[in-house]
């Protein structure tokens, strides 16, 4: 099976929802379904079946995790030094060549992006534009809204 590139940072928030799910969700949902199966009549029991709901979306939750985490390739950006070359993790400073806007940008994978906190996918146009270009470096991207052009002020690996 392919490894999926994540950063420590994305592996540790998934590490983090998944001992909640199962040190304090789970036990919550199983005390759950024991006090509605004290109700009686589970057939016609709502309690019942909206925790047997939950717990089945919980566990499957848990599961994606775990898979994730057990195809993952963690990718530690601070000990990278590409020497000023755009690769995954890394987070790079663009300047639009035509309005001049600057926006920041971490390019992380999948799972993590986050478009409003400046994570973008690798799999994104803009990402794969930029992988393996370096400061200084023009870059043409065809986005959804037209092509745009930017130039990579800075890359940065924090």
């Amino acid at each position: 099976m392919q490894k999926v590139p994540l950063t420590l940072r994305g592996a540790e928030k998934l590490r983090e929802e998944l001992r909640v799910l199962k040190s304090e969700t789970r036990p919550q949902i199983i005390a759950a379904i024991a006090e509605a199966r004290a109700h009686g009549d589970l057939k016609e029991n709502a309690e019942y079946h909206a925790a047997r709901e939950q717990q089945s979306f919980a566990e499957g939750r848990i599961a994606e995790i775990e898979a994730k985490l057990s195809n993952a390739q963690v990718i530690d950006v601070t000990q990278l030094d590409a020497g000023g070359k755009v690769v995954f993790g890394c987070t790079v400073e663009l300047a639009d060549i035509v309005s001049g806007d600057e926006v920041r940008y971490q390019i992380v994978g999948e799972d993590e992006a986050d478009i409003k906190g400046g994570q973008i996918s690798v799999n994104s146009p803009i990402a794969r534009a930029l992988i393996g270009k370096f400061e200084g470096d023009e870059v043409a991207v065809r986005v959804p809204a037209g092509d745009r052009e930017f130039e990579i002020v800075k890359v940065l690996y924090i």
